[in-house]
């Protein structure tokens, strides 16, 4: 496992929901929710928190359907996987397969006791640790950084 603070992202069309883990890789918490309609607003943001946390890698969640496939959705995450990997190059960005992350995390909240409208505000931030931590543990048990590389072509 690679020691290094990571980064995840879960890009929604509303909001953008991100997380931070420990150098460790251990234990993933919220960061913030970014609005994401104004797309390069969104990217100026996550350019910032990423500038903040110095992490090894980034990783956003790929959103494919329940058999695996992509639709409009992946589309659009992976133009904007590679826009994040334009204005922060060097650091590494990587998606994941990020099925059913929002409704593990819906789920996890509601447990939890927190109310659907108090809710929508924190579940991106919930989804987006759900990537990490999914990340984090494919890393751990594969020794490979989980999901694919995006590569920013010069």
């Amino acid at each position: 496992m690679r020691r290094g603070r990571r980064i995840a992202v879960d890009v929604g069309d509303a909001r953008i929901g991100v997380a931070s883990c420990d150098p460790d890789g251990v234990l993933a918490t919220p960061v913030e929710t970014v609005p994401g309609r104004d797309v390069p607003a969104a990217l100026r943001r996550l350019a910032a928190i990423i500038e903040e946390y110095e992490p090894i890698e980034v990783v956003l969640g790929l959103p494919r359907s329940l058999s695996g496939n992509e639709g409009p959705a992946a589309v659009k995450v992976r133009a904007f996987a590679l826009d994040v990997a334009k204005i922060i190059a060097p650091v590494p960005v990587r998606l994941v397969d990020e099925r059913m992350t929002t409704v593990t995390a819906t789920q996890g909240l509601r447990a939890s006791g927190v109310k659907a409208k108090k809710g929508r505000a924190v579940v991106d931030q919930a989804a987006a640790i759900v990537i990490l931590q999914s990340a984090l543990e494919t890393e751990r048990v594969s020794g490979k950084p989980a999901g694919e590389s995006v590569e920013v072509v010069s």
